[in-house]
């Protein structure tokens, strides 16, 4: 930019084009690309572009832009070709920003961004809270998530959940971008730009973010430290294609080669040690208690294994029971879970939702969830409650989320201090310790069978984040509600 004052359109374009900046780094921060650092500078470009470069009258335009556009990154790759309306989710929370965002830089202006990090932090953490309760939402494109692969970083989420994860990367950016709209304002200042953040508050929030980071990186070392618990050998068995997928699509004989070959994949890994081993959903398209002509309950017996296996019955045409059970190496069947959280934007029905049974084992406390119940936060903290150290995952994903629905073990693992094993109908596999350190993964976009075998230390106990619940989501999301009634107070209260 020159001395010359930027032309309307010239700044309606800077502005949209530094949005579309912060949304490319935070697109590349997740997976499949896991340039991780970005995360904490990505939302830097769109807040200069919100509270200085667009015109006021437009400053939310950039907040739709940020949101929409990197939400489009997001999950293009999920949705993307399908049909499904999930494709417009973007378009619909770029609208929702356009309309909500309109008021903050008159808010700050007024309040010499005395509140512009706080309010920045709880009003997207405590958003983050609200999304756990939508059925088509859940804890998918959670900004926490960007750092599964970083296990120093992480700790303290089993203390704060991954709210808490969110809310460090957050503030980091808002202190960073309160110092960029200083020094913005200092080298381009514009005719109608709202007073400069001075520079007391800048050093405060700057103090803020380092001390925080700094503290919260020694905790999540020291939580690092302490020695593992007694181990257990594990394994994942994933089919080369999804056995419920091709029996949706009558391919009988394909359906009976998976069964068989995951029966040889269940021996194979129980001969390399494997004393729990996990089918993936929907492995069965019958109740294996009514029916067993694949011989499970012998097989559990002759490899001495506890297998997990999960399977769907048909209830009525449009509703059909979505359930794991466990097989003891005595033959056994231990229980049933029904899928806690169904894919409601798929169609899909679970009736028989409702109970959390947790199995006592010789080696520890064993439970099971279900696919989509990985992406909320409340189904396994339900069984780390009750004492889960190991929880099973019988999933089904798709090529679209094989690269990001295995992170979602990751912090539901750290989150409820119990070790995790993911077996997917073809795409994503994964064994995840107490501390959400991955033991061994198995990614195949394309599909690909893979027996994912590994010893993972049991988990101690339930941790502060699974005892508490999403306590610091709730937190924040007061917070959040704090500044949507309190605007003219604070206003009020800075002018006075």
């Amino acid at each position: 930019m020159t001395n010359q004052t930027p032309s309307l359109w010239q700044r309606i374009l800077l502005g949209l084009a530094l949005a579309a900046l912060s949304a490319g780094l935070l697109i590349l921060a997740f997976p499949p690309f896991n340039l991780w650092f970005l995360a904490w500078i990505s939302f830097v470009p769109y807040l200069v572009a919100q509270y200085r470069v667009m015109p006021p009258k437009w400053s939310s335009v950039a907040s739709a832009a940020f949101n929409g556009l990197w939400l489009w990154g997001y999950l293009g790759p999920v949705f993307g070709g399908t049909g499904n309306f999930m494709a417009y989710l973007p378009l619909m929370v770029a609208g929702i920003s356009l309309l909500t965002d309109s008021g903050s830089r008159r808010f700050h202006a007024r309040t010499d961004f005395r509140w512009f990090v706080l309010q920045g932090v709880v009003g997207w953490v405590g958003i983050e809270l609200i999304r756990i309760f939508i059925p088509i939402a859940g804890t998918w494109g959670f900004v926490a998530y960007t750092l599964h692969s970083q296990p120093w970083l992480i700790q303290p989420a089993s203390l704060f959940g991954i709210f808490g994860v969110s809310a460090l990367i957050l503030l980091v950016n808002y202190a960073l971008g309160l110092g960029a709209l200083r020094w913005w304002d200092r080298r381009w200042p514009l005719a109608d730009a709202t007073p400069p953040p001075t520079p007391h508050i800048v050093r405060r929030w700057l103090t803020i973010a380092g001390v925080t980071l700094a503290v919260w990186i020694g905790v999540s070392l020291a939580l690092l430290l302490p020695p593992d618990g007694p181990s257990v050998r594990v394994a994942a068995i994933q089919p080369a294609a999804s056995p419920i997928i091709s029996a949706n699509q009558d391919k009988a004989t394909l359906v009976a080669q998976l069964h068989a070959r995951m029966v040889e994949q269940t021996r194979a890994a129980a001969a390399q040690g494997a004393q729990v081993i996990v089918w993936p959903e929907g492995g069965l398209q019958y109740d294996p208690q009514a029916q067993d002509p694949l011989g499970l309950t012998a097989l559990a017996q002759e490899t001495g294994a506890y297998l997990v296996i999960g399977y769907v019955v048909d209830v009525t045409k449009d509703v059909f029971r979505n359930e794991a059970t466990v097989i003891s190496p005595e033959g056994m069947f231990l229980g049933v879970f029904g899928k806690d959280h169904p894919v409601v934007f798929g169609g899909e029905t679970s009736p028989t939702r409702g109970t959390y049974p947790v199995y006592e084992t010789p080696f520890g406390v064993l439970g099971t969830i279900i696919c989509y119940d990985l992406d909320f936060t409340d189904t396994a903290r339900k069984l780390a409650r009750q004492g889960a150290q190991l929880i099973a995952v019988p999933s089904n994903d798709w090529p679209g989320i094989a690269h990001k629905h295995y992170t979602h073990v990751v912090f539901r693992a750290l989150e409820n201090g119990a070790a995790m094993v993911k077996a997917d109908g073809g795409y994503d596999s994964a064994i995840v310790d107490p501390r959400g350190r991955v033991q061994a993964l198995a990614v195949h976009p394309e599909g690909g069978e893979a027996t994912v075998l590994a010893d993972v230390p049991l988990g101690r106990g339930p941790s502060l984040a699974a005892r508490l619940g999403d306590w610091f989501g709730w937190l924040c999301l007061a917070g959040m509600v704090f500044f949507m009634v309190g605007e003219r107070w604070l206003i009020k209260r800075a002018e006075g």
